[in-house]
């Protein structure tokens, strides 16, 4: 009865409508890895959703041409009812690959604004902060979702309600199954994928060991339960 009260609590304060849902793909995943949480992508699409009803949901993320295993999760969104917006990376002079599209968001809430209700936006970044307001002087409806330590502030006191993705954690967390593996693939974004020597060396091979041969910066707090995270997250499922 304690879940039924989270997950409907976010949903008493308005009317929702016809709801878009614009996911910040590499966000998610480092606020979600810092709290020890994989999420389950069609739990969280349905926590999110409420009582609304959907219009799209969208899923941004930057791409490595060369991680199949980061194309196999997805082209499983694509099947399961997501838009996938993604961006080829760009090196950097320092060596730092990125591919930064907050651009894409914002122009994305925007351009659809007056099509839906209500806009929720998964991301902690304090660039959105101008684009939720734009959002907001439309007429919309704007909510924030993601995890309260890892959220900007200013982008919680700009949306119409936060929902604070650590408080129902258990509600968008992936089961195992019997197996001991993940039913639903996992995300992995370029700058968690490990070399591409090491997985060519894993080619048809169990990936569940491929973490220990990847050169890891472990912080003083970093524990053996983060090893076994960081190879759950590589765990993943090509459905090609």
């Amino acid at each position: 009865m304690q879940s039924d009260t989270i997950i409907n609590q976010p949903w008493q304060f308005g009317y929702r409508g016809r709801v878009a849902v614009f996911i910040d793909g590499n966000n998610l995943f480092h606020a979600a890895r810092f709290h020890t949480i994989d999420i389950d992508y069609n739990k969280l699409l349905r926590v999110l959703l409420g009582d609304g009803r959907l219009l799209r949901a969208f899923f941004y993320t930057g791409v490595d041409a060369g991680a199949e295993r980061q194309q196999g999760f997805l082209l499983w969104m694509r099947r399961n009812g997501f838009r996938v917006i993604q961006k080829e990376l760009k090196t950097f002079y320092d060596g730092t690959r990125k591919a930064n599209l907050d651009v894409e968001i914002a122009v994305d809430m925007l351009s659809l604004a007056g099509k839906y209700d209500t806009a929720v936006l998964v991301s902690g970044d304090e660039d959105f902060v101008y684009a939720v307001n734009a959002v907001a002087y439309k007429g919309c409806r704007v909510e924030v979702a993601g995890f309260r330590s890892n959220t900007a502030p200013k982008l919680i006191d700009v949306a119409d309600f936060f929902i604070d993705l650590g408080e129902i954690g258990e509600l968008v967390r992936k089961d195992i199954s019997s197996n001991g593996r993940y039913d639903v693939p996992s995300f992995i974004p370029p700058d968690a994928l490990p070399p591409q020597d090491v997985l060519h060396a894993h080619n048809g091979k169990d990936y569940s060991d491929i973490s220990s041969e990847v050169q890891i910066n472990r912080t003083s707090d970093y524990t053996e339960a983060d090893d076994e995270a960081l190879a759950d997250m590589i765990r993943v499922i090509d459905e090609r």
